[in-house]
């Protein structure tokens, strides 16, 4: 039987020349003369360089904008993982035969980090990193040591990924869980223009911030994390109704609690003929004001340039739906009296996230003119609409879609 023993750091672990692999022997530098004090991820740095996971140059330097290798983050996070691996495993990789990151990549392999199998031409150690490995491997590890963990990749298999690629091509299907994982605990996070970058690279530094957020996430809790457990709720429901208000479902006859679910891709006939609709999507945005906004998903749909008001009374929420006109006369009015009896009254809007983000609005300009709905072609877009925030004796605490005599969904604020 094979032996399994805790995960070492120490510098028996060092071959050539590697500059990740710190001498514990001796007390960590964490001087270098390019991080200076004023270098955003100098606290990272030094914790890193403290606790084992990296070493400085000969040369006084960190060098905290070189690009990392799979090989070097292999290696980084068969150090920081709490797991436990087995120390006799036969090489994964046959082009690591000989290479410095030979034993500390087959930890990483037994870690659960990668499969193999995501490499079948061979692991090219040099080979620069891209940040959809990176979220991958994250989270593949937190998986493998944890069953919730494992649960959440599954949950947020469907999810809205709240990236500018998921809307606008570039992020494939296979990894929204990896990256649902990486962006709900924090791990790793989206660019200021609202991408992701799955296929950028990731410098020193940038991995000293996230081997010092990995070392805290692998000993937390997934539900613990409400960002997480937005993107999971969506990921099976279509909303964050219950993640992100204090709104709950009714519970049925049977016992079986309501969802939203019950209503997506359900085809409702508009009013007066005027075609048919079918929700996918409902997403809640906890935003006290058009700048303060306290959850994941509301960042999405508001920004200052947002054009409607914010109400502290309300939450403001969005649908997405697809609406196929019977014909080329479907005016605003119209559209929104149509739709008010299903679900709720809506409303068109815009903010400076629908192009940040790729977002399909509702314009906020006359539908005919705009020549934004035609004939007979299917158009998939948001809308927006209101949620009371607290119960007290308003009516409109009380929240019900219908489909059709049979199929709907309901839910209140307790």
């Amino acid at each position: 039987m094979k032996k399994v023993t805790k995960l070492i750091l120490s510098g028996a672990l060092v071959f050539g020349t590697f500059p990740f692999i710190a001498n514990t022997s001796q007390a960590a530098v964490t001087s270098f003369k390019d991080v200076p004090m004023s270098h955003w991820a100098k606290t990272s740095i030094d914790a890193a360089v403290d606790k084992g996971y990296f070493k400085g140059y000969s040369d006084g330097t960190f060098k905290p904008g070189a690009t990392v290798t799979r090989a070097e983050f292999a290696a980084l996070l068969a150090r920081v993982a709490k797991g436990t691996s087995e120390t006799n495993q036969a090489n994964v990789f046959k082009d690591l035969t000989g290479h410095w990151s030979e034993t500390e990549v087959n930890r990483a392999v037994s870690l659960g980090f990668l499969k193999t199998s995501d490499y079948p031409n061979g692991f090219k150690p040099g080979t620069a990193l891209t940040r959809e490995e990176m979220a991958k491997w994250l989270s593949s590890g937190l998986a493998a040591q944890n069953g919730d963990y494992k649960q959440a990749l599954k949950d947020t298999e469907n999810t809205l990924v709240p990236v500018a690629e998921y809307y606008k091509g570039g992020l494939k299907k296979a990894i929204y869980p990896y990256v649902s994982v990486v962006l709900g605990t924090g791990l790793m996070s989206g660019y200021p223009d609202g991408t992701f970058g799955p296929g950028k690279t990731t410098t020193r530094a940038e991995a000293a911030v996230i081997l010092s957020r990995y070392d805290q996430v692998q000993e937390s809790k997934a539900d613990s994390y409400r960002d997480l457990n937005e993107m999971r709720e969506v990921g099976l429901t279509g909303s964050n109704l219950t993640t992100a208000t204090p709104y709950e479902y009714f519970t049925r006859e049977d016992g079986t609690a309501e969802s939203f679910d019950r209503v997506i891709g359900k085809k409702v006939n508009l009013r007066n003929n005027l075609g048919t609709i079918t929700a996918h999507r409902m997403i809640v945005a906890d935003a006290q004001t058009k700048t303060t906004i306290r959850n994941l998903y509301g960042k999405l749909f508001i920004d200052k340039n947002y054009s409607n008001p914010i109400d502290e009374q309300y939450y403001e929420a969005f649908m997405e739906v697809t609406v196929t006109p019977s014909g080329n006369n479907l005016r605003n009015l119209a559209f929104v009296q149509a739709v008010g009896g299903m679900f709720r009254t809506i409303s068109n809007f815009s903010s400076g996230t629908t192009e940040k983000y790729g977002i399909s609005n509702l314009p906020v300009e006359e539908y005919v003119d705009s020549g934004f709905f035609k004939e007979g072609v299917p158009r998939t877009f948001w809308m927006n609409f209101l949620l009371i925030r607290s119960a007290g004796t308003s009516s409109q605490s009380r929240v019900t879609f219908v489909v059709d005599k049979d199929t709907g969904t309901f839910f209140r604020i307790p």
